[in-house]
């Protein structure tokens, strides 16, 4: 099969390309395993810090790509209920333990062998794929395999966000950043808390308009002032400097809900102007969000059909894999990067 391989990490530049288009050896499905013929995968921010080497692969090479469409080739030994042709969808998450007490109190998303797709083993950015049976969802017919694709990551752990910031109906709520996660979250939020409004920080003007004409209320620049302080806001940007920003527009007990796997270090000296009574006084409140279970990826394509959620999508073709991971990092992105990879 085709595949693009990550062999050695490095970074992102105009014009960069850490990963090689390969012939690749054909997976086969093992106990409790899914063959997929890969339709989509999402492109993620998160195989940025793969690359740079913020949460770098255990091994290499490595096949990146964790937001990924495609139909069922083969089944392995013990898998039942999964027929060939079947269309479904991987996550971030590849498998867990199912024993420690992270998993037994229905947080798996924290378990200490916790596996990631496309990071700690092979994942969508490839023509097939191999993932665990129990690890796989049923993708809602509503949606087309690009659709579907940024629902996967983007959508599941934008979900899981705003479930962490605990929001009331009519309390304002923020975004810093509005790439492919936050354009889902401003649709959940719309639906969940229609009296809630929405106020959106981005760096580009023409993310700034996307957000007002998807139905925010107000939509600024990261550093501005927000029209009134806010009750919580979801941070999607890999940047330190929003962090000081998100705190000051907040609410006295406001919450600070970070979606991000890794940080970038380039400006993490802006932490050093935090100012007490500022960013953090009068019991503001800072909540990481680490990887996503497989409820909160079920739960959210369910609801995100029924209200139904539009993911906006850019496609490239698999081979063109570098060019869109150099455009999400260094140009303004409407919505989500989705490789086609089948038609």
């Amino acid at each position: 099969m085709k595949a693009m391989i990550l062999e050695s990490l490095a970074e992102l530049s105009e014009g960069s390309a850490p990963l090689r288009l390969r012939n690749w050896r054909d997976p086969t499905p093992g106990d409790g395993e899914v063959l997929l013929d890969v339709l989509t995968c999402g492109v993620c921010h998160t195989e940025l810090d793969e690359i740079e080497g913020r949460t770098p692969p255990p091994r290499l090479p490595v096949i990146p790509g964790h937001q990924v469409v495609g139909r069922v080739l083969e089944t392995g030994a013990g898998v039942t209920g999964i027929p060939v042709g079947k269309r479904l969808g991987v996550a971030w998450i590849h498998s867990s333990c199912g024993h420690c007490p992270q998993y037994l109190a229905g947080c798996e998303n924290l378990c200490p062998d916790f596996r990631a797709t496309g990071r700690d083993v092979h994942g969508g950015y490839a023509e097939r794929m191999v993932v665990p049976a129990a690890f796989t969802y049923a993708i809602p017919d509503i949606y087309g395999d690009a659709e579907a694709a940024p629902l996967l990551c983007a959508g599941a752990i934008g979900y899981r966000s705003l479930r962490l910031a605990k929001l009331r109906d009519g309390q304002p709520l923020g975004l810093m950043g509005f790439g492919a996660s936050a354009h889902l979250v401003l649709q959940l939020a719309r639906f969940r808390f229609p009296a809630s409004p929405v106020f959106v920080f981005a760096r580009q003007a023409e993310e700034r308009a996307f957000a007002i004409a998807l139905g925010a209320a107000w939509a600024g620049e990261v550093t501005a002032a927000a029209p009134e302080p806010l009750a919580a806001i979801i941070d999607t940007t890999p940047a330190w400097n929003t962090v000081l920003a998100a705190l000051a527009n907040l609410l006295p007990g406001g919450r600070l809900v970070i979606n991000a796997i890794r940080k970038e270090e380039s400006d993490k000296a802006a932490l050093l102007r935090l100012d007490y009574p500022r960013h953090l006084w009068l019991e503001k409140r800072i909540q990481s969000v680490a990887n996503v279970t497989r409820a909160d990826v079920s739960e959210f394509l369910s609801l995100a059909a029924r209200i139904p959620i539009r993911p906006v999508v850019e496609e490239y073709p698999l081979a063109d894999a570098n060019r869109a991971l150099v455009a999400l990092k260094h140009h303004h992105t409407r919505g989500a990067k989705v490789l086609r990879i089948r038609s």
